[in-house]
C-alpha cells in the first residue's frame, strides 16, 4: 500500500505564482457539489465569497524544491492569501470577530473589536510569514493610496493577517514569503470564480490527515429573507481523520488509509481561518453574532477545536459603505435582530461546504523531506456518501 500510495505523488520543482490563468485553470476543478455532495442552502452564481458584490480575492502560490529540508532554500510548499472587501479601494466596513479556540494569529482584531471597521484587505498565510505579510500590505496601500484620508505621510495602518501551519510540508523557517508575493497575490485579486485547494495561504494545509487548504463557498437568501449574498472563504488546517464527517456521513472511518506520509506524528492539531463577508446591512455587533455561527459549520465536518487549533473567524459588511466618515454623523442600516436567523444559517452552511470543497479541490503535494499528504480519493468519497444514502441522486 505504501508503495502504491508513493506512486501518487509526482515530483515538484520549481516556484509557480498561482494568479492569471493559473489561478483561473484551477478553479475548473471538480468541486463538492459536482462529486453528488449534498448541501443545505442555495449557492450564490460562482459558490464563492466573491458572490458578494465588490470582493475580490487573489493568491500568490510558491511551490520550490524537493526533497530534504534545507532551511532558507526549501522545499517551500506556502503562499499568500488576500481577501479586499471593496476591491482596490479604500472603503472601511462594518467588521466583527470570534475564536473558538485562540492558538492562532490574526492581526489588526483588537481595533476591529473597539471600532467595529475593517479599514483594508484581510491576508491569510503561514504561521511563521504573518510579519512579512503585515509590514508589505502597509507599503502596498500606501503605494496605491489606499491608506484613507490623512495629512501627508501621517497616518497609521493595522492591517489584518492570520495563519496556519504548513510546517508537515513547507521549510516554514525559511521566511520564503516575501514583499512580491504579498503584492502579487493582492495586485490580481479578482471577482468571480476563484480556485480553490493547494492555493495561496493554503498552499502547503491539511484537513482532516487528507490534503487541505483554500475553499469557498456562498449562499444566496431568499427574497424573502431580503435577498441577501453570504460568502465564505476558509483556509483549513485541522482535524483528525477519524473524526471526518460529510454531509453526516463518517467518511473519516471509511476510508482509513492514504494518512499523511510524514517523519512526524501528532494527535489533532492544526487551525482553520474562516473569513465570512455579506451584503446584509450589520452592525458590528451583529457581524460578531454571525462570526459565533461559523464554528457550527466547522462541527458539521468533524472539527472541534482542539487544545492545538487556531479557529479564528472575521466577518464583514459591504452594506452602508458611506458609514464611515471622520468629519460628521452618519446613518447606517441595520437587519432587524428578528430577521437574523437566515443570515445565521447561511454562515453555518456556507463554512461547511466551503472546507469540504478546500478538500475535494486539493491534491496530493510531497514537501519537505519526502512528507506527503494525499489528496482525498473522490471516487471512494462517494461510494462512503452512497453507503450512508447521502449521495445526491
Amino acid at each position: 500500500m505504501e508503495r502504491a500510495n508513493r506512486s501518487l505523488v509526482g515530483a515538484m520543482c520549481g516556484i509557480a505564482l498561482a494568479v492569471g490563468a493559473a489561478a483561473a485553470s484551477a478553479a475548473d476543478k471538480p468541486r463538492a457539489r459536482d462529486l453528488g455532495i449534498p448541501f443545505e442552502g442555495t449557492p450564490g452564481p460562482n459558490n464563492a465569497i466573491t458572490d458578494v458584490p465588490g470582493v475580490t480575492v487573489g493568491y500568490s502560490t510558491i511551490i520550490e524544491g524537493e526533497g530534504k529540508i534545507a532551511v532558507g532554500k526549501g522545499p517551500v510548499r506556502t503562499g499568500v492569501t488576500a481577501i479586499l472587501p471593496r476591491g482596490k479601494a479604500f472603503g472601511p466596513s462594518f467588521a466583527g470577530w470570534y475564536s473558538l479556540n485562540g492558538n492562532g494569529e490574526m492581526t489588526g482584531t483588537t481595533w476591529i473589536e473597539e471600532s467595529g471597521f475593517l479599514e483594508g484587505p484581510i491576508m491569510i498565510t503561514n504561521t511563521h510569514s504573518v510579519g512579512v505579510v503585515r509590514d508589505s500590505v502597509i507599503s502596498w496601500e500606501a503605494e496605491n493610496n489606499l491608506v484613507g484620508p490623512h495629512f501627508r505621510d501621517l497616518y497609521w495602518r493595522l492591517p489584518v493577517v492570520a495563519e496556519t501551519w504548513d510546517g508537515i510540508l513547507n521549510d516554514i523557517n525559511g521566511m520564503h514569503v516575501k514583499k512580491e508575493h504579498v503584492y502579487a497575490a493582492l495586485d490580481t485579486a479578482k471577482s468571480g470564480a476563484i480556485a480553490e485547494g493547494n492555493v495561496g495561504g493554503g498552499t502547503g494545509m491539511n484537513l482532516f490527515n487528507f490534503k487541505g487548504g483554500t475553499g469557498t463557498a456562498s449562499r444566496k437568501l431568499s427574497a424573502e429573507d431580503g435577498g441577501y449574498n453570504v460568502g465564505v472563504l476558509v483556509q483549513g488546517n485541522f482535524g483528525s481523520r477519524a473524526d471526518l464527517t460529510i454531509a453526516g456521513a463518517p467518511v473519516g472511518k471509511e476510508i482509513t488509509d492514504l494518512m499523511p506520509d510524514v517523519s512526524w506524528k501528532r494527535e489533532e492539531a492544526g487551525s482553520i481561518i474562516v473569513v465570512v463577508a455579506t451584503d446584509a446591512p450589520l452592525l458590528p455587533h451583529q457581524l460578531k453574532r454571525l462570526a459565533r455561527r461559523v464554528p457550527l459549520g466547522i462541527a458539521k465536518t468533524g472539527g472541534y477545536g482542539g487544545n492545538g487549533s487556531g479557529d479564528i473567524f472575521i466577518t464583514f459588511s459591504t452594506a452602508n459603505p458611506e458609514a464611515f466618515n471622520q468629519e460628521k454623523n452618519t446613518t447606517v442600516e441595520m437587519v432587524s435582530n428578528d430577521k437574523i436567523n437566515p443570515l445565521f444559517h447561511a454562515t453555518a452552511d456556507a463554512t461547511e461546504e466551503a472546507i469540504i470543497n478546500a478538500m475535494v479541490a486539493a491534491e496530493t503535494m510531497k514537501g519537505r523531506d519526502d512528507n506527503v499528504s494525499f489528496a482525498i480519493p473522490h471516487d471512494r468519497l462517494q461510494e462512503a456518501l452512497k453507503k450512508y444514502n447521502r449521495l445526491a441522486k
